[in-house]
């Protein structure tokens, strides 16, 4: 479920289809987004997810499961 509105999210910012966004996937090496795509889509994760992922976190997420697992650690500390 929540891969899937990730997927969604991130398929909205780069203009690309939901299913071709798989975990393993890297934001700048597969999916090719550049710094103020991936703002967008961590904005985008805190609004639909109702979460604040630090700043700190942000930087170090490169990959898609870094994405989903930044989301379970963010609604496990509400």
């Amino acid at each position: 479920m929540e891969f899937e509105k990730l997927q969604m999210i991130i398929s909205e910012v780069l203009s690309i289809e939901p299913e071709d966004v798989r975990m393993e996937m890297s934001f700048t090496d597969d999916l090719g987004a550049d710094s103020l795509e991936i703002f967008q889509i961590m904005m985008g994760i805190e609004e639909v997810f109702d979460v604040v992922i630090e700043e700190g976190s942000i930087e170090q997420i490169e990959t898609v499961e870094q994405a989903l697992q930044a989301i379970t650690e963010a609604q496990t500390e509400e």
